[in-house]
């Protein structure tokens, strides 16, 4: 019987020290508690990845996206989360932020829920975004800016960045780059 009551413990300590593991991990994934219910990758049933075929849409705002993390926390909000592989500035990127702005956006338009906020996840630390009515202006009025420039004869280039010139597409056909 003792040894019984000892298999037991063990059982119960082990399941404790998993459970703390989880948690530990879970939150260094900066996803807020709750249940993923979209993510921009699908894992078949043999482990193969690929992405998810179906993007949030905006019939409104002609406006399509994925984010990397939808999740439902448990009062029933959506929050949109995205992950980015470098490390974290001070304060997000002004892109960063009306991306996920964008993706705010497609989640009300597509679940009918507004999320309060959204996450942006980089490789070591989150940050909370408030889903503000200023930033879903800055939104607004990029996407206005970006729609008027498909009509502008040429463009300048609007960075001094020789990374991100290094990395574009057009690179081979642009005038303006850097190098």
């Amino acid at each position: 019987m003792d040894n019984m009551l000892l298999l037991v413990l063990g059982f119960i300590m082990l399941a404790a020290a998993v459970w703390i593991k989880a948690n530990r991990l879970w939150a260094k994934t900066g996803l807020p508690g709750g249940q993923v219910v979209y993510d921009d990758v699908i894992q078949t049933e043999n482990g193969d990845w690929y992405p998810q075929r179906e993007p949030l849409y905006s019939q409104q705002l002609q406006l399509v996206g994925r984010p990397d993390y939808l999740v439902r926390e448990h009062d029933g909000s959506l929050t949109p989360v995205e992950v980015k592989s470098s490390p974290a500035p001070q304060q997000p990127y002004e892109g960063h932020l009306l991306q996920l702005a964008a993706y705010c956006v497609l989640v009300e338009e597509n679940f009918g829920v507004r999320p309060q906020y959204g996450i942006i996840q980089y490789r070591n630390q989150a940050f909370a975004v408030e889903f503000s009515p200023d930033l879903e202006e800055d939104l607004y009025n990029l996407l206005v800016e970006m729609r008027e420039d498909l009509y502008a004869g040429e463009l300048d280039r609007d960075h001094n960045d020789w990374r991100r010139c290094g990395r574009c597409s057009m690179r081979g056909q642009c005038v303006q780059r850097l190098g």
